[in-house]
């Protein structure tokens, strides 16, 4: 599979990830390398990377793209939620930095093979990592239809969820779904079209990143992700993610308050009794977005969002916390 991915907002991402300033820093998303190459290049002499990616052929790239660096890296082959492992393999207790770019590359959609494109004749697979059984076609052929066009409307918030549902449901019942090609045009002759040419993307597109998103449990591993990342992260370390999907920006969004205001004491209480205390501090009030200029480049950064949290240490001094608030506000 050829490798030739274009990073997203990769100066956004060396501004706010800082890794001159740092020991260990982790990519989760490894992909192209891109953003890999770029941090590395940043890191001090004795600074050390950790790439972690769930496409094996990922990893081989990442081995022969990033070999000047190899006396400073490690690679694993496996999903971001594994990052504590990993550390503990490596006898590393927490890092300065961590990145999650959750976009899928080009090379996925177009050269895997496995019927992320609709515009291919391939196997409706989907799986980012061979090692799971579940596959797309799968869900296409086994989900009752009230599964299936919720999985299209909660995941691909397709507004035509119940009568592609539907569709797929009465075909199935013929013969089995197996090929990319064959859902793309079920999915197209479902969905109304009233002025094709107006259209923006193609009318299966939510219907295919809602089966990738299930089959790769991309969620659920970003909410595992999530609730681990701050206990990895040094005092004063970045945890940059960039998005893709609402409900991925609004997961990391959520997630990333209620680390930063952790008290549940009820709205008006003179003063906190609940004594949670924050974790987390926000640099990012709103999402960073891609420049003009880079979306023109690059379309695929079009619906990029970047969040950017630094862990704030129990024992971290007044003066810590204030060079930090200080930043966000730059």
């Amino acid at each position: 599979m050829p490798f030739h991915h274009v990073p997203v907002m990769t100066r956004e991402v060396l501004h706010y990830l800082k890794p001159g300033q740092g020991h260990v820093f982790v990519d989760g998303t490894l992909g192209g390398s891109g953003h890999a190459r770029a941090i590395l290049e940043r890191l001090p002499p004795d600074g050390v990377f950790i790439g972690i990616d769930w496409d094996r052929e990922a990893i081989a790239h990442a081995q022969q793209a990033l070999k000047p660096y190899a006396h400073r890296m490690h690679l694993f082959h496996g999903n971001f939620t594994q990052l504590p492992d990993c550390l503990r393999r490596l006898n590393v207790p927490a890092v300065d930095g961590i990145l999650l770019d959750l976009g899928v590359s080009l090379q996925q959609l177009e050269y895997a093979g496995k019927g992320f494109s609709f515009n291919k004749d391939e196997p409706l697979d989907m799986r980012m990592d061979e090692r799971t059984s579940l596959k797309a076609e799968d869900l296409v052929n086994e989900l009752p239809e009230n599964a299936l066009a919720d999985l299209f409307k909660t995941f691909g918030e397709e507004r035509w969820a119940k009568k592609i549902a539907k569709s797929v449901v009465r075909a199935r019942a013929r013969r089995r779904i197996q090929s990319s090609l064959e859902l793309a045009r079920l999915v197209s002759r479902a969905v109304p079209m009233k002025r094709p040419v107006s259209r923006r993307i193609h009318p299966a597109t939510r219907v295919f990143m809602a089966l990738r998103i299930a089959v790769n449990r991309e969620l659920e591993n970003l909410r595992i992700f999530l609730d681990r990342a701050v206990d990895v992260l040094n005092p004063s370390g970045r945890l940059c993610i960039l998005s893709f999907h609402s409900l991925e920006d609004r997961m990391v969004k959520t997630r990333f308050r209620g680390m930063a205001d952790p008290c549940i004491c009820p709205p008006g209480f003179p003063r906190c009794t609940c004594r949670r205390k924050p974790t987390l501090h926000i640099l990012t009030k709103k999402p960073v977005r891609p420049t003009e200029e880079e979306v023109r480049a690059n379309p695929m950064a079009r619906s990029a969002r970047m969040r950017v949290a630094v862990r704030l240490g129990t024992d971290a001094s007044k003066d810590d916390e204030k060079s930090v608030k200080m930043e966000a506000h730059a």
